[in-house]
């Protein structure tokens, strides 16, 4: 499973420390490495319907105990129906092994699927459902039918009992009266017989079918957990965890699908099982980009948060790991450009590379640096937000009341935006109008995916400025406001199928993300008068 690397070495220096796996820019020895694995796969055709669809690999640069630098090669889940293939590191666990107990309790799983499906299109089930509908109406019309006979023979006896009617007549209008009632309840009753007997028939079948589910999702809950328990994980001080500990020790305590399935930890498993000391690491998507995700063909991407944070957590331990680029305060004493300013709001350039709110990370952000400047202002003070890898204008509110009313401007959408960015790639429509509704991605945040089901509005017009060899200069507008969207527009598919330059989470990194807003239009919320404010970006 060692590969030795075909191209020369020996001029690359080494990391002083192991790559930070979810913020990284890939050594020099992975790129070659990576390179030389995507060799290996365009060679074999037999693959090629199966990487036409995308796959995400890994390569992770190791020494051997006699100083020997090498590589090893992995894929994310299966590949071609398979877990083992002998260019790559094996599963953690194979799942698939033919006789194994997964292979056997997800057939008697599938089994219970099949039974299910079948009672729920049986014509039996089918028939039975339309004809409970089928009486239920017919008996409302009859009933409605016979209360309307009901109201107009009461009427008559009305008209007749002012004319002085025999005792004689009187007597039959009330038996009239009461028979007819009579025969109203009987019907009535007559009705709801045949409901509920055809209800009762209806409950067996569905019965049966909620059982059966029950028994899928119990027998599906153990076979995970039975699963899980096989994945034990070892880390750098030789430690071994599974994988339901692992995740019981983190924010979410159940394990999602597919954990322990993925690259990073299938490479790191296997070199501490074979003394091999982890040097860089790499990942790598091959192939198409799916739907909804972003994936470029080629493109490095960080290791998911959702499936890998956790096992990678507990796998790292015992190697010195390079800091997280965004934990690094580079802003902590820079003083932010006013580009306008009066009693009530100011608008700052934001520089890129800092927060506009507090976040996880122990940095420096645009709520702290004005609390500080402006120790008098009241209320939340930012009125929106943009990325941190975002440049440009930030519109910030002394007052709650001010507050109140910018944000209400913007929920509104009357606040007029314009964006400057460079792509990585030329686009041939010059302008238009992207419209791909946008959801997080609850397994790798911050991502955020294209959804058509769960997705948000998200909306954005565009113009392009000019083109250069290999990029674009782009204008953007959005009309909706949602999380990454003009990252996401620029880089998916469906958009302009060109990531903006340095965008790491949907792109290539660089020097930094060009993605700048210079422009802001809003009504002030106390002169009432239109605000236009601009900042041309430095890019």
């Amino acid at each position: 499973m060692l590969h030795h690397f075909v191209q020369p070495i020996s001029g690359i220096s080494l990391p002083q420390k192991f790559t930070f796996p979810f913020h990284y820019t890939p050594h020099p020895l992975c790129v070659i490495a990576s390179k030389e694995v995507q060799t290996y796969l365009s060679a074999q055709k037999h693959w090629n319907e199966e990487l036409q669809k995308g796959k995400m690999f890994g390569v992770l640069i190791v020494r051997t105990p006699n100083g020997e630098l090498g590589y090893l090669a992995a894929f994310s889940g299966n590949l071609a129906g398979k877990n083992q293939h002998p260019y790559f590191v094996p599963p953690i666990y194979d799942l698939l092994q033919p006789n194994g107990f997964f292979k056997v309790e997800e057939e008697n799983i599938t089994s219970i699927n099949i039974e299910i499906k079948n009672k729920q299109e049986s014509s039996s089930y089918r028939n039975l459902k339309q004809h409970l509908e089928d009486t239920k109406r017919s008996s409302q019309e009859a009933i409605t039918v016979a209360k309307e006979y009901l109201r107009k023979t009461k009427e008559e006896r009305d008209i007749r009992r002012q004319h002085n009617p025999s005792e004689m007549e009187q007597a039959e209008m009330i038996r009239e009266s009461q028979f007819q009632k009579a025969e109203l309840k009987r019907m009535e009753r007559e009705w709801k017989n045949r409901i509920t007997n055809l209800q009762n028939e209806l409950n067996s079948i569905e019965s049966q079918i909620t059982e059966l589910k029950k028994e899928r999702k119990v027998r599906s809950a153990i076979l995970q957990k039975k699963l899980f328990q096989q994945f034990r994980l070892l880390n750098a001080q030789g430690d071994i965890k599974d994988l339901c500990t692992i995740f019981d020790e983190a924010i979410h305590k159940i394990p999602p699908a597919g954990a322990g399935e993925c690259a990073a930890p299938k490479l790191l498993q296997y070199a501490y099982l074979h003394q091999l000391e982890p040097i860089a690491m790499a990942e790598f998507w091959w192939g198409e980009s799916p739907k909804t995700e972003i994936r470029k063909h080629g493109y490095y991407y960080p290791a998911c948060k959702g499936k890998c944070e956790p096992i990678l957590k507990h796998m790292l331990k015992g190697l010195e790991i390079e800091g997280n680029p965004l934990q690094t305060d580079i802003h902590r004493d820079s003083e932010l450009e006013i580009v306008y300013e009066d009693d009530w709001l100011l608008v700052v350039n934001k520089p890129a590379g800092m927060l506009s709110v507090p976040g996880k990370e122990n940095v420096t952000s645009v709520y702290e640096w004005a609390k500080k400047k402006y120790p008098e202002i009241t209320g939340p003070i930012i009125v929106h937000r943009l990325d941190m890898a975002t440049s440009g204008l930030l519109l910030l509110a002394k007052t709650k009341e001010t507050h109140q009313n910018l944000q209400a401007q913007f929920k509104n959408r009357v606040v007029k935006k314009r964006y400057v960015a460079l792509l990585d790639g030329v686009i041939s429509q010059k302008r238009g109008i992207i419209n791909l509704p946008l959801c997080p991605n609850l397994l790798d945040r911050p991502r955020q995916m294209v959804n058509e089901t769960y997705g948000k509005p998200a909306i954005t017009e565009y113009e392009v400025l000019r083109y250069s060899e290999k990029r674009t200069r782009i204008q953007f507008y959005p009309l909706t406001g949602r999380t990454h969207q003009l990252r996401v527009h620029a880089a998916h598919p469906s958009g302009l199928d060109c990531p903006i330059t340095g965008d790491e989470l949907y792109g290539k990194s660089a020097e930094r993300l060009y993605l700048h807003a210079e422009y802001l239009e809003f009504t002030h919320p106390v002169t009432i008068s239109k605000i236009h404010i601009e900042k041309k970006a430095d890019f």
